[in-house]
């Protein structure tokens, strides 16, 4: 509890106490209304001064209409009409509903305070002198070498330069197993060392770490309402006049009209309806619990390495039913292996994974990068850069460079002039099917486990020789099936999109248990095909259409996160174009959070339902009885308040969601 809680509890306690005391008192010895009155508004400005100083200051700024508005009134006309015990009742009810709301709201703020917490204020900085001083991170410059001692949080993404240790990321992905890292090894901003001092080369400023970007995106995450909230807040801003002017109508008609019929007009009667009704109408219960609801989701979600935008994109996801995974880096671990190499008679094993080298040596691509670790590992030599040049990328085909072959004998280490002279010009092919096709050579697909990558060369005028295919496989990550099989229990049907050949997509498809897959697809493929699952989902502007999610790494989906209804980037620690992109970032590599988020939007979700439907069915009930004079101001208090606090308790289990 807060020392503003702890004060609000005692003052509870001391109010209710001396209302007891007050009413057993008063019940055996009877005193007049002067002695009363003054006895019981001790117990009454105890708790309630500052909702009668809060409604005094609403009023003079013109803010009229609010609960301590309504809460004033009502405690004050009671206390008016002689109802001592019950206008103390409603204020000191009103009181404790409110002190189980800041708890449940502090509760909630805790999971984000603890995400918060993830921003160090010092960096210890290393000197060329070898000394080091604590600086703001603010302050510091790419390409600093910083200290990070155990136990401290690492305040700026980097790489490490020296020093072993094992990193605690529980924050950022909500996983407790350590992570060891090492020399060379990327680190990124928010993680805790436990073992072994490091130094960390800074790669970037404070203000583009992972950590200010994923505190920028929390801060920002309440400015995004979810429709629900949008129309509470709507409905607050009518309701509450209307409910005051149906009291004073409440109040003044009927006594008119009895008045007029020639009936006694019974005012104080009319008046506690009124009050009865104004206890009963205040909007608490709807008005704390559905922001809260949200609130507790997005804390709840925050704790286990998945951040939410904004409560509008939790909705959202509630209502999705079609999920579309980009394959690479998203159900697989996105890191490529040299399988098998299939030669063509006359050229050796070892020639075809040179001219393949040779050809990708020039791609930033995994499957490039795993052709060249490839040759490195079995050739023991680096690839030579001056030796490619006219390198031409062919999206969603492959790549062609031109290649400089030396003779036999003349050694790499030549200068670039005499290369020139003494090289023969060879054209390098390496790709997929449809490249191979366009060049004019045929290759029937004969290998559906993995990626396929098919090589060719031409020397100068002659024809086009295919020299063999390389065959590359990217490992599935080990969620992926519990994943696949969480959401198709919560029934959502997902569809995998991947440019592989469609034997190896098949097998994957049918491995990980997909309900669909898209193959042979090349980069812009991939939008056209969210464009059309989009079209048949219906109209987008129609409230009830359900919901499409593509979930993708981050890093080259950003235009299909943007056009999806929803955009999940996965494995998002150190990614700025992922956090930019995407309405919700999983912070690691697991699919299965993907199935959690789902729940936890649905839960949500249906916490905010029952909390409306609840409490709008109860008052509505009460408001009857009340305008009926049934419903005294017990009744009135228990519809307000314990309405309140239930819908309290419940919006609070958003935030004990389980994995």
């Amino acid at each position: 509890m807060t020392k503003k809680q702890k004060n609000n509890l005692v003052r509870c306690i001391v109010s209710l106490v001396l209302v007891v005391a007050l009413s057993v008192t008063f019940h055996f010895i009877d005193v007049p209304w002067w002695i009363e009155l003054p006895a019981f508004l001790v117990p009454y400005f105890v708790v309630g001064y500052d909702v009668l100083l809060r409604a005094a200051k609403n009023i003079r700024n013109g803010q009229v209409f609010d609960e301590c508005f309504l809460m004033t009134i009502a405690t004050v006309g009671a206390i008016a009409t002689g109802e001592y015990r019950e206008g103390v009742a409603v204020m000191l009810f009103y009181q404790i509903g409110e002190l189980f709301q800041s708890i449940a709201v502090g509760k909630s703020r805790k999971n984000i305070a603890d995400l918060m917490d993830i921003c160090p204020e010092i960096a210890n900085v290393m000197h060329e002198d070898g000394s080091v001083t604590e600086e703001d991170p603010d302050d510091v410059e790419i390409g600093s070498i910083i200290v990070v001692n155990p136990g401290e949080r690492v305040p700026i993404d980097g790489i490490i330069v020296d020093g072993d240790t094992s990193l605690d990321t529980s924050a950022l992905t909500g996983e407790s197993v350590p992570r060891a890292a090492h020399p060379g090894d990327e680190i990124i901003s928010g993680c805790i060392t436990l073992s072994g001092m490091i130094r960390v080369k800074t790669t970037k400023a404070f203000e583009d770490s992972t950590v200010s970007k994923i505190l920028e995106l929390v801060e920002n995450s309440s400015m995004r309402k979810a429709k629900a909230e949008n129309f509470i807040s709507k409905f607050a801003k009518y309701y509450t006049p209307i409910v005051c002017f149906s009291a004073l109508a409440l109040f003044v008609i009927p006594p008119v009209i009895r008045l007029i019929i020639g009936m006694p007009a019974d005012w104080i009667d009319w008046l506690m309806r009124a009050l009865t009704f104004l206890v009963i109408s205040c909007p608490c219960a709807v008005v704390i619990s559905v922001p809260l609801s949200f609130f507790g989701g997005i804390g709840c979600a925050s704790s286990k390495g998945i951040l939410v935008k904004g409560s509008n994109y939790l909705e959202a996801l509630a209502d999705t039913d079609t999920i579309v995974f980009d394959k690479t880096g998203t159900l697989t671990k996105g890191v490529f292996e040299v399988q098998e190499i299939f030669t063509e008679e006359g050229v050796s094993r070892d020639y075809l994974l040179d001219r393949a080298a040779n050809a990708e040596s020039a791609s930033s691509h995994p499957i490039a990068e795993s052709i060249l670790r490839a040759y490195k590992k079995e050739q023991n030599k680096e690839v030579n850069h001056n030796l490619v040049h006219e390198v031409e990328e062919i999206a969603g085909h492959g790549v062609k460079v031109c290649y400089k072959e030396l003779p036999d004998g003349v050694i790499e280490t030549i200068d670039a002039e005499e290369i020139d002279g003494r090289a023969t010009h060879v054209k390098l092919y390496a790709g997929n099917l449809r490249l191979m096709k366009k060049i004019g050579i045929n290759v029937s697909e004969t290998h559906d486990e993995g990626t396929v990558v098919y090589v060719a060369e031409s020397y100068e005028q002659n024809a086009t020789n295919y020299l063999g295919c390389i065959v590359i496989a990217d490992e599935l990550k080990p969620t992926t099936r519990e994943a696949m099989s969480g959401l198709s229990k919560q029934g959502i049907k997902t569809i995998m999109l991947t440019g592989d050949s469609e034997k190896a997509a098949k097998r994957v498809a049918e491995t990980v248990g997909v309900s669909e897959y898209k193959s042979e697809l090349l980069p812009g493929d991939k939008v056209d095909e969210v464009e059309k699952l989009l079209s048949s989902l219906g109209n987008e502007d129609d409230a009830k259409r359900r919901r499409l999610a593509f979930v993708g790494d981050g890093i080259n989906d950003a235009p299909v996160l943007a056009r999806a209804d929803i955009g999940i980037a996965m494995g998002a620690m150190g990614s700025d174009a992922a956090i930019e992109a995407a309405d919700i970032v999983l912070m690691d590599d697991d699919p299965a959070k993907i199935s959690l988020a789902m729940r936890i939007s649905r839960k949500t979700l249906s916490i905010v339902k029952q909390n409306i439907t609840f409490a709008i069915a109860v008052k509505v009930l009460c408001l009857l009885l009340g305008a009926l004079g049934i419903a005294n101001m017990w009744l009135a208090i228990f519809a307000d308040v314990g309405v309140m606090v239930i819908a309290v308790l419940n919006a609070t289990r958003t935030l004990r969601i389980k994995n």
